[in-house]
């Protein structure tokens, strides 16, 4: 197969050198010194750091509220995107503009803000408690500050591609007899799922990482509402490095076998 040249930035062998250096420093070195340092560990002591009741724990509560906060700005997201990209009404240039609020804003302070608005006592917490709804201090409030977070992930994914959508098509599938289920079914879905596909995992990615939002409103208490990151730093505060690094290495293949398995699934449909 012959080898595309760019016009623009000449030099293959140059820029490919340039990127595979950058790519080592910034991201496969510093993973590789992390494996080399684990590796002092022996399997059986790897394993029975990664197998205490409270790394599972923690586990399964970073990845569950990163998987439920995704699949939550799924929808959200998506119908975000469509009222931006296919509606013109007063105070959209606004709504579009605070969607990258979390981008700018500072995770703590979401915390912060989160965990004073649903805290027992707080403006909405109150409310909250009255009804047999308790946010702060549990996984529904992890969930919550995750899903604001990664809001825009998915939101930014997809609205440049419903505006490449031309809606001839969907015109044109209404005009062949389709009615509305159908014409998301077999025009919108198709088109959308891939970027679907991309925002959803870019969500998830950074829902499993996610720290300064999450340690305010979580409460971090051991088995019930302490993520992986915390334990980590935790682990950090006990000059406890092997056993940091233990939970970072499982962290990494986790979300590596994760995020492969979307990635193929990513593939599959683009070429169907």
């Amino acid at each position: 197969m012959a080898r595309t040249v760019s016009p623009v930035i000449p030099g293959f062998n140059l820029t490919l050198g340039y990127t595979l250096i950058y790519l080592s420093l910034i991201v496969l070195i510093p993973l590789a010194g992390m494996l080399v340092y684990a590796a002092q560990l022996s399997w059986q002591d790897f394993y029975q750091i990664i197998s205490a009741p409270q790394v599972v724990s923690a586990l399964k509560l970073s990845f569950g509220t990163a998987l439920v906060a995704a699949l939550v700005n799924g929808v959200i997201g998506t119908l975000l995107a469509w009222v931006i990209v296919r509606y013109r009404f007063p105070g959209r240039k606004i709504i579009d503009a605070l969607i990258d609020l979390p981008f700018a804003l500072p995770t703590a302070v979401a915390g912060i803000a989160l965990t004073t608005l649903y805290a027992p006592k707080g403006l909405l917490g109150q409310y909250a408690n009255e009804l047999g709804i308790k946010v702060a201090f549990t996984p529904l409030g992890i969930v919550l500050a995750l899903t604001f977070v990664t809001l825009p992930f998915v939101v930014r994914t997809i609205q440049p591609v419903l505006e490449d959508i031309p809606r001839e098509l969907e015109e044109a599938a209404t005009c062949l007899g389709a009615n509305s289920f159908q014409v998301l079914r077999h025009v919108l879905i198709p088109a959308l799922l891939p970027a679907w596909l991309t925002g959803f995992t870019l969500a998830f990615a950074r829902a499993v990482g996610e720290y300064g939002s999450v340690i305010f409103i979580a409460g971090n208490m051991p088995g019930k509402t302490e993520i992986l990151p915390f334990l980590i730093m935790v682990k950090l505060d006990q000059y406890d490095y092997l056993g940091a690094t233990a939970i970072g290495v499982m962290m990494l293949v986790v979300s590596f076998v994760f995020l492969l398995l979307i990635n193929l699934l990513q593939r599959y449909l683009i070429k169907h």
